[in-house]
């Protein structure tokens, strides 16, 4: 039997619960993966919440990493025992085992584990395209990184870094200060501490910053579009304390002829040639050194619930990851 974690509504971690399920062969296109390691992100908790869009009853889980134990017709390229990870496709990555559509999988490359890879991917992806194709940074720019802590912020500061960029990193508390620090920040401000605006300024010697990356939401986006250069573009990646309200257009007009942005990782990773190059573009930066693969935390696959309670209970400084 295999485990899959399931919930039949939204809510509270508590919704979350672990059941006994027969195992199921894959179809055509597919792979059977049995999972070392699953990656949680924080879309997982917003899905669970309901703060993001989602059907129930269903499974949870977008990433994870295992090896390859059964292969559907029509499927080449891979062999029983090959070390795969994956993101995207349909949830349900809170399991033992389960099917993939081949096109999801690729390779581990022996340099690095299934938690350095279930640490990564999903996160490596996200903070890729987010520099990449979203934000466009190039060398001296300087933006402003909110959660730099976190595990997409801590990645998305090293790649910023490897381009030539300055980053300004945002913390919630004095404990993850450290820890930004050693991602690569330039400086590292605390929200609720210091003056967002007048630091970033100071800073800059009032230049401020190309972009800001804000996965804060309502609490924040006011301090961030303060924060930004004439022309500057602000990227909402997320809304932990809620969506930000709406925006005047007049405000970007007034506020420097501002851009702004609600990008999602669906609409940079699906079309399977652009998800491989962005998945080898992180893995070749962790084989690198640049990424540096940074777990908080392990919870067993039963502990789903726990896992996402310890999240929202905040302070996190790396990744949090499902074993089996």
């Amino acid at each position: 039997m295999d485990t899959v974690i399931r919930l039949e509504t939204t809510g509270a971690p508590e919704v979350l619960h672990a059941v006994q399920v027969e195992p199921v062969a894959p179809a055509a296109g597919e792979l059977r993966i049995e999972h070392e390691a699953i990656g949680i992100n924080y879309l997982d908790v917003m899905q669970r919440k309901g703060t993001a869009p989602f059907a129930v009853p269903n499974g949870l889980g977008l990433e994870g990493a295992g090896r390859v134990v059964a292969i559907g017709d029509g499927v080449t390229g891979y062999n029983v025992g090959d070390r795969i990870a994956y993101i995207l496709g349909p949830v349900g990555a809170y399991a033992s085992t389960r099917n993939i559509p081949a096109a999801r999988a690729v390779k581990i490359p022996d340099a690095l584990s299934f938690e350095d890879a279930a640490a990564i991917l999903f996160k490596g992806i996200t903070a890729e395209y987010l520099l990449t194709a979203t934000g466009e940074v190039k060398a001296g720019d300087t933006i402003l990184v909110y959660g730099a802590a976190g595990g997409v912020g801590q990645i998305l500061t090293a790649l910023a870094k490897e381009i030539g960029a300055t980053v300004i990193g945002v913390v919630s508390g004095a404990h993850s200060v450290e820890t930004a620090k050693a991602a690569g920040c330039d400086l590292v401000l605390i929200w609720g501490t210091d003056n967002i605006v007048d630091e970033v300024s100071t800073f800059t010697k009032g230049a401020k910053v190309q972009v800001v990356y804000d996965g804060v939401g309502r609490a924040t986006f006011d301090t961030s579009i303060d924060c930004l250069a004439p022309r500057g573009l602000m990227v909402s990646m997320g809304a932990s304390s809620g969506a930000p309200a709406a925006v005047e257009m007049s405000t970007l007009n007034t506020k420097g002829s501002l851009f702004i942005t609600r990008p999602t990782i669906a609409n940079h990773a699906v079309e399977e040639s652009e998800y491989r190059a962005r998945a080898k573009a992180v893995f070749d930066a962790a084989e690198r050194g640049v990424i540096k693969p940074n777990v908080w935390r392990r919870f067993p696959l039963a502990q789903a619930a726990e896992a996402h309670a310890a999240i929202e209970a905040g302070g996190v400084t790396g990744a949090v990851l499902l074993t089996v």
